[in-house]
């Protein structure tokens, strides 16, 4: 896997193409940074930074890239530029079809150093090992945007197996059982006609009653 690592910045934008696979010995193929004047216009500058990137896309044809995810800080012009730059990056690889991954800075530190609050110099000399360089990348953001390819061929297995069971899972999961139709009214039961007995019966008059009784016979 060959990725392209970007610790985004207006004034020093880190690059750096990192080859290789979790478990071996990686390669480093190329590091700087895109720098733009501080005096420059805004639009310029993002002209700049998107010019630089370009560059380095054509160069080495990453198979990713690796960008640092913004987060809050106290300056908040320093997030804003942070955020803009990160954004060119972003569209530059998606332009290109290129999958685009976001680390925050404690997860590169800590898969690089192993501990989460790894200063810069912790981070650059680990690089450097790492890489099997001669001297740590100079200024930092270079080394940092070594440290972000890193982090991500070392992440990217666990992840991909995450995904697979999450796609795995959605696959299988039993569908929902389909609501039951309501149900229909049933037709009324006529009624029964009445028993003998019953309040109908008792009702009609007995025969007896109905019978005219017959005129005594007269005697002799």
């Amino acid at each position: 896997m060959r990725v392209l690592g970007v610790d985004p910045g207006l004034t020093r934008c880190g690059v750096g193409v990192v080859e290789g696979v979790a478990g071996r010995p990686l390669t480093m193929l190329g590091v700087g940074v895109v720098r733009t004047p501080s005096d420059a216009e805004l639009g310029h500058r993002l002209v700049a930074i998107e010019r630089g990137i370009e560059q380095w896309l054509d160069d080495h044809r990453p198979e990713c890239v690796a960008v640092e995810r913004v987060f809050s800080q106290h300056n908040v012009s320093t997030v804003m530029g942070t955020a803009q730059a990160s954004a060119v990056a972003m569209l530059c690889a998606s332009r290109r079809g290129i999958p685009v991954v976001l680390h925050t800075p404690s997860e590169v530190k800590a898969a690089v150093t192993g501990s989460g609050r790894a200063d810069k110099a912790q981070v650059g000399a680990m690089v450097t090992r790492l890489l099997r360089l001669s001297a740590p990348p100079r200024p930092a953001d270079a080394a940092d945007a070594l440290a972000l390819a890193i982090c991500h061929i070392w992440r990217s297995p666990a992840q991909n197996r995450l995904q697979r069971a999450v796609a795995r899972h959605a696959t299988t999961a039993r569908p929902a059982t389909p609501a039951r139709p309501a149900a229909t009214a049933r037709p009324a039961t006529p009624a029964r006609p009445p028993t003998a007995g019953g309040p109908a019966e008792a009702a009609r008059p007995s025969t007896a009653a109905q019978q005219t009784p017959a005129p005594k016979g007269r005697t002799a």
